[in-house]
């Protein structure tokens, strides 16, 4: 290849990376590595894991033959290096941002992406069904999926290999092993692995295998150390995983590119008509001290400065939302020794790694498996203890048939925390909070609440723990409060009762949940105008201050409801109740919630933005309802209002 030119900027197609001699691939990892790391430096995104597979995406691509053979990268947190790799280099700056590059595998982004991801825990069942079509199409291409130790621990994934193994299926798992979750992996499957890996027999034959090698020469040596590496599966003995029906190779160095190549060429070129499961080990942030130190701040980091590793952020002195839970959450546990934490692989990402601090002994880290963890806290509430589910709103949806079936028809009191409620910015559709209003609310018994401010999370936080007869959510966005002072206690709120927060006639705008600042802006912004409006923030979605839409709509001619969240929500109730408790509705009522469309990936502020839930937007919505200076106003398109 040219010497007078990086690697790196040789590749112009995945083509291109077949051209260079397999020594030459250690030097392009360094480059790699370097180019990830400048990039999410500059665009923040999810640093450690894409690090930790360096070496295994170049091999990945240099022994298969991508897109005709299928690569799932489980999650997506690791692909970066992949869509550097596959003709997105030229765009990887935009990672993240509006109109850019997605944050994780996505197809309509590229051809070399198969299957979309975010959520964990997918890969091997979608590459099993991509399998059995394969199969059945009478075709002929090699299936990998990607799969770490923390997605592992979910049981879809468990369902899949299980199916995998009695269906003789060609496929190829990589279990990447990092030891390093987002939190601290937790289980049996975490043990079960680094036992395997410290497995006598596997150090023996490992080292009776080298030491054979340095008595023949180099070219003999090489085909030993191939042979060590092919031979592990049998060395292990009955693992877990071959009694699953996966024939398992490992565990191998995952930074070893020599080894990787040998490996993956053999499977690439078996003729097993059954799953394999090659068990590499590697480290999450390889490469860069920093991210090799930490455990999980360069997980997901925003921008930071490459050299010392440091955030380049204007810290907010108010406090976030998450911090406030977590700070209110304890405070209620040291006066009530019944109230336990659980969640499903976020200790730090729902702020509970204080709690667990604190009281050790009633905090539970279940791993990536929420479903367990929704049951699990109806077992407690069922025991007489008082529960928080702490779950981000996105993930909260993989378990919602427990949360029905195993909470809400038991009438148990457990106590849902909904972190990353409304829209999350970067992340984009895959993890924006936009449902739990809807298929929460719809439940029999269930108290929905949502937090306008700082303040009122507090005390959404003490009223939960008086309620010990059916089951309560509060959600809260993403990001800091609105900076209300929070002198005093927390106070415990009435039930199904709101408040009117801003006075005024004509109109009305009901908020529920994190729109509130919004609003209050808006208030503002019209008031300066000489429109004074009424602001009232309703707190429940349900049970709902029938007495406070009652009042609202005998002194005002028109009504919006506005909510983060999709179509049936929140506006849908109160529309629900008017319709079925009013002779007549002689009020013109507009209800404002998300549209009917997947919001991609941008700033929080220019998703809210674009669907026409910020302040400006509130405001047009207002002059249009009143036909007022009409001509002069930018009517939102996008967002949704009937």
């Amino acid at each position: 290849m040219n010497k007078d030119k990086s690697l790196l900027d040789q590749i112009k197609s995945i083509k291109d990376l077949k051209k260079f001699d397999e020594k030459e691939l250690i030097l392009l990892a360094n480059e790699l590595r370097q180019e990830v790391i400048d990039v999410v430096s500059k665009t923040g995104g999810h640093l450690g894991a894409s690090l930790g597979v360096i070496e295994l995406t170049i091999c990945l691509h240099y022994v298969f033959n991508a897109p005709e053979d299928k690569i799932i990268w489980d999650v997506g947190h690791q692909s970066y290096p992949h869509k550097i790799l596959t003709g997105r280099r030229d765009r990887i700056h935009t990672l993240r941002q509006k109109d850019g590059i997605y944050g994780f595998t996505k197809r309509s982004e590229s051809e070399f992406d198969p299957f979309g991801t975010a959520h964990s825990s997918t890969s091997i069942s979608a590459a099993l069904g991509m399998g059995k079509a394969r199969d059945i199409q009478n075709k002929n291409y090699k299936i990998i999926s990607i799969i770490g130790d923390g997605a592992l621990s979910a049981g879809m994934a468990y369902e899949a290999m299980n199916n995998a193994g009695i269906l003789n299926t060609q496929l190829l798992t990589i279990l990447n092993d990092n030891d390093m979750s987002i939190s601290k992996p937790v289980g049996a499957m975490s043990t079960y692995l680094s036992k395997l890996i410290l497995s006598k027999s596997y150090t023996n034959i490992r080292s009776l295998i080298k030491k054979v090698a340095s008595k023949f020469p180099k070219t003999f040596a090489k085909s030993l150390y191939r042979a060590e590496e092919y031979s592990k599966g049998f060395i292990t003995g009955g693992t877990l995983f071959e009694e699953l029906g996966f024939y398992y190779v490992g565990p191998i160095d995952g930074h070893n590119i020599n080894h990787l190549l040998s490996i993956l060429k053999n499977i690439h070129n078996s003729s097993l008509d059954k799953p394999i499961l090659l068990h590499i080990v590697t480290k999450k942030g390889k490469g860069y001290i920093p991210a090799e130190k930490s455990k999980d701040k360069f997980h997901g980091v925003e921008k930071f400065d490459v050299i010392s590793g440091n955030p380049i952020k204007n810290k907010s002195k108010i406090k976030t939302y998450t911090n406030i839970f977590s700070e209110s959450l304890i405070s209620e546990a040291e006066k009530d020794n019944k109230i336990v934490a659980v969640t499903a692989a976020m200790s730090q990402g729902t702020g509970l790694d204080k709690f667990a601090k604190k009281f050790p002994d009633r905090f539970f880290d279940v791993g990536i498996a929420e479903q367990h963890a929704v049951t699990m806290c109806a077992g407690m509430a069922a025991e007489g203890l008082k529960p928080y589910a702490a779950i981000y709103s996105t993930f909260l949806q993989r378990a919602y048939d427990q949360v029905v079936h195993d909470v809400a028809i038991q009438k148990l009191p457990v106590r849902f925390a909904i972190d990353r409620a409304g829209l999350v910015g970067s992340d984009g559709a895959t993890h924006a909070g936009s449902y739990d209003i809807t298929y929460l609310s719809c439940l029999p018994g269930f108290v929905v609440m949502a937090a306008g401010d700082e303040k009122d999370l507090r005390n959404m936080v003490k009223t939960s723990t008086i309620i010990d007869d059916r089951p309560c959510s509060f959600r809260y966005p993403r990001g800091s409060g609105i900076g209300i002072e929070m002198n005093g206690e927390a106070e415990v709120l009435e039930i199904g009762k709101g408040r009117i927060v801003k006075e005024g006639s004509n109109l009305a705008i009901l908020n529920f949940g994190g729109r509130l600042g919004s609003c209050i802006e808006a208030y503002t912004n019209l008031q300066k105008k000489g429109i004074n409006i009424t602001l009232a923030d309703l707190r429940f979605a349900k049970p709902i201050d029938t007495k406070l839409i009652d009042l609202l709509l005998n002194n005002h001619e028109f009504l919006i409801t506005i909510e983060e969240g999709s179509i049936g929500g929140f506006g849908s109730i109160v529309l629900n109740y008017i319709y079925n408790n009013k002779n007549t509705i002689s009020n013109t009522i507009k209800t404002m919630y998300f549209p009917d469309y997947f919001i991609d990936h941008a700033t929080p502020e220019d998703q809210y933005k674009m669907i026409g839930m910020d302040a400006e937007g509130i405001e047009n919505k207002v002059f249009e309802l009143l036909n007022i200076n009409k001509t002069s106003i930018i009517k939102p398109q996008n967002a949704i209002s009937e």
